[in-house]
């Protein structure tokens, strides 16, 4: 009878042992992944869309209180192309009246 009771038991610990297991693994699944739409993990990632230009200009013209995202906007050239562009920008010091490549 004691037998009986040590193999009912060690069946129970194995199944919350494998209960355990499949939570720890779940949950360091969902932390990893984000886990909800405010995460840094899914902003760092930028979604590849090509979008058109909004101007067929060849240059910009800084204007005050623009930043590269500004810019970006304004004109529809994503920023990691204005950088590329600019090789020479330092987009923290942006000057009024200096002219960015846009082409």
């Amino acid at each position: 009878m004691e037998e009986k009771k040590n193999s009912i038991l060690a069946r129970l610990v194995a199944a919350a042992a494998l209960i355990g297991a499949v939570v720890v693994i779940v949950v360091a699944i969902g932390s990893a992944g984000g886990g909800d739409d405010n995460s840094p993990a899914k902003e760092s990632a930028p979604h590849k869309v090509k979008t058109k230009p909004k101007t067929h200009k060849k240059k910009y013209e800084v204007e005050e209180g623009d930043t590269l995202t500004t810019i970006s906007r304004k004109t529809g050239i994503p920023v990691s192309r204005l950088k590329a562009l600019n090789p020479d920008l330092d987009p923290q010091v942006l000057q009024v009246g200096q002219e960015l490549k846009l082409r």
